[in-house]
């Protein structure tokens, strides 16, 4: 069964190991978790988890979602997200997970909504370099020519062209993180490496899709130094 937990980003920081090597790591609070409900092939088409984390007043729920926290018997809960699974769950509606799931050594992905930076520029938003800043030029900034349109289009642009507009403020995935410590006392796990979003937004942790050899390596090697 696929691991993961919803969580919020604290911020970062960095801790020393016990060679004395130097980790940035980014601090994520998880909490409780708590399973709402299980979905089944058999009655929803697919397995999926659905759980909940965060602290919310009861007024500030619809009443869609208020009626789903009261057919699981649960309190309501800010941020729900649904897990796939590629079985059927072996978690039952209230169940409470914790950040213990997980262990140092684990690698993990971190989904989460990146910061948003309003309506930006290709200097900006794409690196694209300055033009001539002496008074006689007039494009400092401008993003000059991006290359000819391919003939037969009409004179469209086309998908994916690197042109100023909204960035950030999107859903991101970054893979491949590697779990440094996770504090069961405090609810914690510390992720090497930083993670999408601002200070204080919710982010989902959930064991990497894309493992190989050297995950097997590395946890192999701190299995021995126990």
């Amino acid at each position: 069964m696929a691991k993961a937990i919803l969580g919020r980003k604290l911020g970062m920081t960095q801790i020393f190991t016990e060679e004395g090597k130097l980790i940035p790591v980014t601090v994520v609070e998880s909490g409780n978790n708590i399973v709402i409900r299980n979905k089944t092939v058999e009655s929803d088409g697919y397995n999926a988890v659905q759980i909940g984390f965060g602290d919310v007043k009861e007024n500030k729920v619809n009443k869609p979602l208020k009626g789903q926290f009261e057919k699981a018997g649960v309190k309501p809960v800010k941020f729900i997200r649904e897990i796939r699974q590629a079985a059927a769950s072996d978690y039952k509606t209230g169940d409470v997970i914790g950040v213990d799931i997980f262990e140092k050594g684990d690698f993990v992905d971190v989904t989460g909504t990146s910061r948003g930076h309003g309506f930006a520029g290709t200097v900006k938003r794409h690196g694209f370099a300055r033009g001539p800043m002496g008074h006689g030029s007039k494009s400092h900034r401008e993003p000059g020519s991006t290359g000819a349109m391919i003939s037969g289009h009409g004179g469209r642009v086309l998908k994916g062209k690197r042109l100023p507009g909204q960035m950030g403020g999107v859903k991101t995935t970054v893979q491949r993180l590697f779990v440094v410590r996770v504090d069961a006392e405090r609810n914690i796990i510390l992720i090497k490496g930083s993670i999408p979003g601002p200070k204080k937004g919710f982010v989902v942790v959930k064991e990497t899709t894309i493992p190989n050899k050297r995950t097997a390596k590395i946890k192999a090697q701190l299995a021995e130094k126990k």
